[in-house]
């Protein structure tokens, strides 16, 4: 029992360690997010009114890249929607960081409409735009 003890602490040590997000703290973070993004349910209900640069982030986590009907993505989102990639807190977390970067970093083209990096607070919205789609 005391090795089967020891090498699920082990196991648990070696995992990668993603932060969890505050989803109140996010719904905060969001501001800086809507002058191009809203979030729209799907009966039409706005939870949050903001610009439509950006696509809708309702449902954002758990959906294909790139995939809001109507929007013209950038050739990376585009690429990531093409090989299906689907979006999780952790990936939207890193990409609202450094877009291009992460473009780049996953193989994609680098180019990317989003200019905006939030330097801090990605878990937090990214935990946000979870809860509102539950």
């Amino acid at each position: 029992m005391k090795t089967l003890l020891t090498t699920a602490a082990l196991l648990t040590l070696a995992a990668p360690a993603f932060a969890e997000g505050d989803a109140a703290k996010g719904e905060k973070e969001f501001r800086k997010c809507k002058a191009c993004h809203m979030i729209v349910d799907d009966e039409g209900e706005t939870i949050v009114r903001g610009g439509r640069t950006g696509p809708n982030l309702y449902g954002v986590i758990g959906r294909v890249a790139g995939s809001v009907e109507d929007f013209r993505y950038g050739p990376g989102l585009e690429a990531a929607a093409e090989d299906g990639f689907t979006w999780t807190e952790e990936e939207v977390a890193e990409y609202t960081a450094d877009p291009s970067g992460w473009l780049e970093k996953k193989g994609y083209p680098k180019r990317s409409k989003m200019t905006f990096r939030l330097r801090k607070g990605g878990e937090d919205v990214a935990a946000y735009l979870a809860s509102v789609a539950e």
